[in-house]
């Protein structure tokens, strides 16, 4: 049987993060391009690169890795805030703190469309 981009992308993905939870972001980083390079809209292999890249002290890689997660998925609160912290640490005040505000407001808008909890 042969095996989709997207599953590949999954399975070395996976392995990305088992890679970070060892303490070894740089070989992370390598499973996670594969990842991308495998499946380039595997949004979980971007959010994990961000990770390893700041683990690794990468962190203009980071920005970068979450600039393009950002455009991938532009609605969505957690690339945002995973931008605000990389640029933070990167010592990038201004430009993390409008990344987080972007990340609230995304949030808040999922909030309001959701339907109101009426406690039943």
């Amino acid at each position: 049987m042969t095996r989709t981009n997207a599953q590949v992308a999954e399975t070395l993905s996976q392995n990305g993060v088992d890679l970070l939870a060892a303490g070894c972001p740089a070989e992370a980083v390598e499973a996670f391009r594969k990842a991308i390079a495998a499946d380039p809209v595997h949004y979980e292999a971007y959010h994990g690169l961000v990770r390893a890249l700041r683990d690794a002290g990468q962190l203009e890689q980071s920005i970068a890795a979450a600039l393009a997660l950002t455009a991938l998925t532009p609605n969505d609160p957690l690339a945002h805030a995973a931008l605000s912290i990389s640029l933070q640490h990167a010592g990038h005040v201004p430009e993390a703190e409008a990344a987080a505000a972007q990340a609230r407001v995304l949030e808040w808008k999922i909030q309001l469309q959701s339907p109101p909890d009426r406690g039943l």
